[in-house]
């Protein structure tokens, strides 16, 4: 077992039981569970109608249309709402933020979605099949954002919704974000600055919860060689910048490959004597004559990790290899932040604890954390540097980022229930029991 994996054990070892400690609904939360049972064809009903939004991160004004829908929902909730504008440089529609302020000094909650899809399809899409329905985005992620606003929904009918600090930012961009992420994540990122924990609603599982995902980053190499004949090859003329390029990507892989939750994957490569390359298109063309030792080759790709300092030291390694060079040849590389890692913590395992208490509570069964190998990154991802939290709360479903992607739609009735049941637990805990600890403690 690995270093990381012993660390992410203990973690869940170490979690407090105060949050999991209660096995059996009170009466009033049987009450709101009832409350999810009676909503539950008109939570069917409100999922098809924004799914039938067109809404791709590209099509501003069906992102904006979308937001709106729930603006409107959270609005007669009692909800504070802002539809937030991002500047035209960055192509991007925007995001909702929404606030209620309930007891002082209680936990604040931060809940996350995103409106925005990666497929756009031509128009009202939804088709029921009994208990399953295919739609664009119906589970990643409007099933989740429409799990966030019905269990709200049934807190409100409670009367509990009144002493809850929750915060609501659903991003319009989360499946393509715009550029710089400074600017288009900046309203997520303070919006973490004014709570205690993050609850967010990727598609989820009947047995997992994500309490850690790996962070992503990307890494171009840039390879240069001396231009000349052929028949000069490895000798006056040195090697050239494809053999320079195959010998840095070629010990990428045998330096760097099998740490635990560490991948690099060579994207694209493109070489010759006449090289064209667009970064941000991720294309490029090549043009060259066999007898030519070529003068120039790109490698690009991306990279990910558990930690900080499992990318750090993953960049250091990448630039050493860099730089040993064949003869004749030049290389480069430079690294490109996307999103930080969520890295596994106590506070994580605690959140989840909860989760798993009050899944159980329901007759759903224990949740468990999922392996952080098998999830990518996430909105929560840059939050997760500020403050504990779990992701993968979302509905179930299948073929996300396709045009045949479906819902379970039985599943929202359960995961809108275990949302419900965790705001209300952990409603009745402080701000201060949720400050994160140093990591050295």
């Amino acid at each position: 077992m690995s270093r990381i994996r012993h660390a992410a054990a203990a973690l869940l070892l170490a979690a407090p039981l105060a949050l999991g400690a209660q096995l059996a609904l009170t009466p009033a939360e049987q009450k709101i569970r009832e409350t999810i049972d009676r909503s539950r064809d008109d939570q069917i009903r409100y999922l098809e109608r924004v799914v039938n939004i067109p809404s791709s991160t590209l099509n501003l004004a069906g992102v904006r249309k979308v937001g709106a829908a729930f603006r409107a929902s959270f609005d007669s909730l009692g909800f504070e709402t802002k539809w937030v504008m991002l500047p035209e440089a960055t192509q991007r529609a925007g995001h909702l933020v929404a606030e209620h302020k309930g007891k002082p000094g209680a936990v604040r909650i931060l809940m996350i979605g995103h409106v925005d899809t990666v497929v756009e399809p031509d128009g009202p899409n939804w088709a029921r099949t009994d208990s399953m329905a295919k739609g664009v985005g119906s589970n990643d992620m409007k099933g989740g954002d429409v799990i966030i606003l019905y269990a709200l929904k049934a807190l409100q009918a409670a009367g509990t919704l009144k002493d809850m600090n929750i915060t609501i930012v659903f991003t319009g961009d989360e499946e393509h974000p715009g550029d710089p992420l400074s600017v288009t994540r900046k309203d997520l990122i303070d919006a973490a600055k004014r709570n205690d924990i993050a609850l967010a609603y990727e598609g989820g599982n009947r047995f997992d919860a994500t309490t850690a995902r790996r962070g992503a980053s990307s890494w171009r190499v840039t390879a240069t060689g001396r231009q000349a004949h052929s028949a000069g090859v490895f000798c006056g003329a040195g090697y050239g910048a494809i053999y320079e390029l195959a010998r840095i990507v070629n010990e990428f892989r045998v330096q760097l490959v099998g740490e635990q939750y560490l991948t690099f994957n060579a994207a694209t490569i493109v070489g010759g004597t006449d090289v064209e390359y667009d970064t941000i298109g991720i294309k490029g063309s090549t043009a060259s004559k066999l007898n030519i030792i070529p003068k120039s080759a790109i490698a690009h790709g991306d990279l990910r990790f558990i930690s900080e300092e499992q990318k750090e030291r993953t960049r250091a390694k990448m630039r050493e290899i860099v730089a040993k060079h064949l003869p004749g040849t030049d290389a480069k590389i430079t690294f490109l932040d996307e999103y930080p890692a969520m890295s596994p913590t106590a506070g994580n395992a605690r959140i989840l604890a909860a989760y798993d208490t009050a899944s159980q509570a329901l007759g759903y069964g224990p949740v468990r954390a999922l392996d952080p190998g098998s999830r990518g990154a996430g909105d929560i991802s840059f939050v997760a540097p500020l403050i504990d939290g779990i992701d993968g709360l979302g509905a179930l479903g299948t073929g996300a980022h396709a045009p045949e992607e479906r819902v379970n739609l039985n599943s929202l009735q359960m995961q809108t229930e275990r949302t419900a049941m965790l705001l209300e637990r952990l409603a009745h805990q402080t701000s201060a029991s949720f400050t994160r600890k140093p990591a050295s403690e």
